[in-house]
């Protein structure tokens, strides 16, 4: 299993597009094959910071997700460049 954990911080005035690009992008997210889980979450105490868990069953299963056409239009041409910043972890099970 791979699980992919991001933290966005999103620039002023584009909170509510960031929230309505995480759900485009979690719905279609959630029907690929070998995607286990992905939720998107926005922190109660800073509204401009927004969390992302993924879980893949492999790295071809990230790997097909970061191919597909929704994650060109919602995540690298929707929420990167409304993003004042990110920062991306991938991560192994113990």
């Amino acid at each position: 299993m791979i699980c992919v954990a991001v933290t966005y911080v999103i620039k002023p005035g584009h909170e509510s597009e960031a929230e309505r690009l995480f759900g485009i992008l979690a719905e279609a997210t959630r029907q690929e094959p070998g995607c286990q889980m992905y939720v998107a979450h926005r922190s109660t105490t800073n509204p401009r910071q927004f969390f992302l868990y993924e879980q893949y069953d492999n790295q071809a299963a990230l790997d097909f997700h970061r191919a597909t056409p929704h994650f060109d239009q919602y995540g690298k041409n929707g929420l990167i460049p409304i993003a004042e910043s990110r920062s991306p972890e991938i991560y192994q099970p113990l």
